[in-house]
């Protein structure tokens, strides 16, 4: 008995592929195997087997979505260019005129924050004035926002080793790194959903939070000098925060997005802008589709982070106050799901639901570190 006759799912995915895919699975192993044999003794173990299974996964990835190729590629190659400009020297960010108009971690994010806020012009110009060329110029703002907010991310990682071997880190470290992270993800799960169902409609209302989040990050990049590179604190020199910290926020992403598209939703319920927004059914598929991804993702970082707590402050739980309001995120996407798949629930109710959802998630994110203290204190505002 053939027992491939069991997988044709996987069978016809691969019979797809092209020799330009192939192609581009092999430069990201080449390119993975590479910096591992130049790089490998400034790595951790944890480190070295997260860049080897960088190159499957990319390329997976790519071979389902293709415009994260051109993504990586152009990533890769301005990142290079600028960690080439800066020779070793830290002082090159304030003399190279490159580094310091564009590609340096500082210049790239503030060049990051410019191209979401004017994404976010477009993508309303183009709803308020049915603009076609409205939306598409949205769309290419924010591909290029994303672009240089993970060119401004990677250049600030080697930065911090220019600074010092002990001070170098993974950027997901502060509020500061934390939002830009927030901000990509969010904005390539729309860019995503966008092109799957084909409508650039949603971008006005899911642009309005990322902008929000750009904007609490200029302020608190002028208000506290967060854009200072500094020491982790010793709860965060583990491994683990750079496993639970992307996964969290890829759930806090998600959760936006669709609380976003929830607003369109009730929107268009009301009958507000109907003939400008995709239909209800589409909407409440996105909004579906990402409380799940995000739902999967969270549950995983709360996993996560109580092997971290384990590991660092000999405790699985605690009831820490970010604890306690990272479990009432997690039981309040729960019950939507639940009500989803066994009750059926639709329409707007669920979009309500998920509105409310982005409260009680900003209130774990942000509200937590403002007006509660624990062991987390060293996320405070």
């Amino acid at each position: 008995m053939d027992m491939t006759q069991n997988y044709p799912a996987y069978q016809g995915f691969f019979k797809r592929l092209s020799a330009l895919d192939w192609l581009y699975a092999a430069v990201l192993i080449t390119a993975s195997g590479l910096a591992l044999l130049k790089f490998s003794h400034h790595m951790d173990y944890y480190e070295q087997l997260v860049l080897a299974l960088a190159a499957p996964t990319f390329a997976l990835l790519g071979w389902h979505w293709k415009p994260v190729r051109v993504l990586l590629l152009g990533v890769a190659f301005l990142s290079w260019c600028a960690i080439a400009q800066y020779g070793g020297a830290l002082d090159a960010a304030n003399t190279k005129f490159f580094l310091k108009y564009l590609l340096s971690s500082q210049s790239a994010i503030l060049w990051m924050s410019f191209l979401i806020f004017l994404s976010t012009v477009f993508y309303w110009g183009g709803l308020v004035s049915r603009s076609a060329l409205g939306y598409s110029v949205g769309t290419g703002l924010c591909w290029s926002a994303v672009v240089m907010g993970f060119v401004g991310m990677m250049v600030r990682w080697y930065e911090s080793y220019l600074i010092g071997g002990d001070v170098g880190h993974i950027p997901v470290s502060n509020l500061y790194e934390v939002f830009i992270l927030f901000a990509m993800i969010t904005a390539l799960f729309y860019l995503y959903y966008e092109q799957q169902y084909k409508t650039r409609q949603m971008g006005p209302f899911v642009m309005l939070v990322i902008s929000a989040a750009v904007g609490f990050l200029l302020w608190y990049t002028v208000k506290r000098d967060a854009a200072e590179i500094q020491p982790l604190v010793p709860a965060l020199q583990s491994w683990w925060m750079k496993i639970h910290v992307p996964a969290n926020f890829i759930g806090y992403g998600t959760f936006s997005l669709a609380a976003m598209v929830g607003v369109a939703y009730l929107v268009k319920a009301k009958g507000w802008l109907a003939d400008r927004l995709p239909s209800l059914e589409v909407l409440d598929d996105v909004m579906y589709k990402a409380i799940t991804v995000g739902f999967a993702f969270f549950t995983i970082a709360t996993i996560l982070g109580a092997l971290w707590a384990a590991d660092a402050w000999g405790g699985y739980w605690s009831w820490d106050p970010k604890e306690t309001w990272a479990l009432i995120v997690w039981l309040n996407y729960a019950a939507w799901l639940h009500m989803r798949l066994m009750k059926g629930l639709r329409g707007q109710v669920a979009a309500w639901w998920a509105v409310i959802g982005l409260v009680v998630t900003t209130f774990a994110f942000l509200g937590v570190n403002m007006f509660l203290s624990g062991l987390h204190s060293y996320g405070t505002l």
